[in-house]
């Protein structure tokens, strides 16, 4: 441990966030980091604990605590303390192959498992990763390193998001010749068109796949794998094959009035916006306008605040956020005690932009959609919105939300983003494989497994075990690349 009273010597710092009136003028990340200095204070305010569970990646309660990747944090901490960022780094990178990502979008579940979090605030984990990865970068110690042997064996990978990409990765490293397969015009898949550039600028993106391109892996853009070609060609030309096509089947809003012009999915709204943004910086117009419009996100997610976000960017007149459920306490709770996932309520980036801007949460809990209107040209114009109540369920002794009689109520609206999460897999490439599918059409696998009912055909990510964070599936696709890789060679 390298400075045994440092949680209590330095308290925690953050890296600053421009103000709000000046980040919503544009789409670029907006956070000022420490200095080297400062940052190196902050790993030292680490413990080294007995149990760390920040590193655990445990199930407690249903819920994920502490790192799924199992990091390293103790260890790299206090490397970073020490100012030995080199090795600091390489401890990162055995366990984790995009800490460029993590360290920006993760909800750092390290942090929400530290042991300072008892009776203080935990130690800035993900900020303390962020620096070690871009100092690496600067200083060359993240340079490509290509295999210098090479197995003789092919691996295709079906899909370019973080799982796809951590198998490629950790495949390619073991010396066989990998192919990744990306439908969009661009690599990266959620972390390309699903996150924002406010939360991950696509060059960072690009500039890990430029170094896996140096280091062997192809990447083939623009086809999509059983529709342009088939699986049958696939398996021909590939010793083994992972699918990693994500969770992308949408979960929709069935009520009347939801056929009306100006209903959106939030992915479709949201990759929309970066491709133009990338493209033509907007002079495409190939994006959803919501400019004086008043938009209303339906879904409390993280995809609902980047929709709010990305809305008072694009010069939204107002913007209002739909939530089921009721608000979650500001502070723990005494059944969620630690080092349980903190079941609070969180206020991000875009609910904090919004109440600055419009001067009032965006927020309207237990509240939900019961039908939309249309103007005579076909176009969204109002919602009829009712008031929701928790009610427990005798039978089953489970909650549920129920309408409050007579609670409706109906507000203008121009712009509708459909953010209620995703249902699972886009059943057209599992079935062009002719792989089973589970209840949930995620693809089916024995538990903890990733070889699917199709010999030589393994599964991954969010298409494996639905929709959940980058860092799940940035495991997902080590794991899944440790069983292929031991199919390949026997060990």
């Amino acid at each position: 441990m390298g400075k045994a009273t440092g949680f209590m010597e330095y308290q925690r710092e953050d890296a600053q966030a421009v103000c709000v009136r000046e980040r919503i003028k544009h789409f670029d990340e907006f956070h000022t980091p420490l200095s080297e200095e400062k940052q190196r204070a902050q790993a030292a305010r680490c413990m080294d604990c007995g149990v760390p569970f920040c590193q655990a990646g445990m199930m407690i309660s249903g819920m994920m605590s502490g790192c799924p990747l199992n990091n390293l944090v103790p260890e790299w901490n206090d490397l970073l303390y020490r100012g030995n960022l080199r090795q600091a780094y390489h401890r990162l990178h055995k366990t984790n192959n995009f800490p460029e990502f993590t360290g920006r979008v993760c909800p750092a579940l390290c942090e929400k498992a530290c042991t300072c979090n008892i009776n203080g605030e935990a130690v800035s984990t993900r900020e303390n990763e962020l620096s070690i990865i871009e100092n690496a970068y600067e200083k060359g110690y993240a340079a490509p390193n290509p295999p210098k042997v090479r197995s003789g064996k092919t691996v295709a990978v079906i899909g370019s998001g973080p799982s796809g990409l951590a198998a490629a990765d950790q495949l390619n490293h073991r010396g066989h010749s990998v192919t990744v397969y990306e439908r969009n015009d661009r690599v990266g898949g959620l972390l390309m068109y699903g996150i924002p550039n406010m939360k991950l600028e696509k060059r960072f993106v690009d500039r890990k796949i430029n170094v896996m391109k140096a280091e062997g892996v192809n990447f083939v853009t623009g086809v999509n794998v059983g529709v342009d070609i088939t699986a049958e060609e696939i398996l021909k030309q590939y010793d083994r094959v992972i699918l990693a096509c994500g969770a992308s089947n949408p979960r929709d809003i069935k009520v009347p009035g939801r056929e009306a012009k100006g209903i959106y999915f939030a992915v479709d709204f949201l990759t929309a916006t970066t491709k133009s943004l990338l493209d033509s910086h907007f002079a495409d117009k190939q994006f959803i306008d919501v400019k004086d419009k008043n938009v209303m996100v339906i879904g409390g997610g993280d995809t609902g605040n980047d929709c709010v976000g990305t809305s008072i960017r694009l010069g939204a007149a107002e913007v209002v956020q739909l939530e089921m459920m009721p608000k979650a306490p500001d502070v723990r709770a005494a059944n969620n005690p630690w080092p349980e996932w903190p079941r609070v309520c969180k206020t991000d980036y875009g609910q904090e932009e919004a109440i600055e801007v419009f001067g009032k949460d965006p927020r309207v809990y237990c509240t939900t959609v019961k039908e939309f209107f249309a103007d005579e040209a076909g176009n969204v114009c109002r919602a009829k919105l009712v008031r929701l109540e928790s009610k427990r369920d005798e039978k089953t002794g489970r909650s549920r939300m129920e309408e409050i009689p007579e609670s409706e109520y109906e507000i203008d609206v121009d712009i509708v983003l459909i953010a209620a999460g995703f249902l699972g897999t886009q059943t057209y490439v599992a079935e062009a494989f002719g792989i089973e599918l589970n209840e949930r059409t995620n693809i089916w696998t024995t538990a903890n497994r990733h070889e699917t009912s199709v010999k030589h055909v393994f599964a991954a990510g969010d298409c494996h075990i639905g929709q959940s964070l980058v860092v799940r599936a940035i495991r997902e696709g080590r794991d899944a690349a440790a069983e292929v890789d031991y199919s390949l060679l026997g060990y």
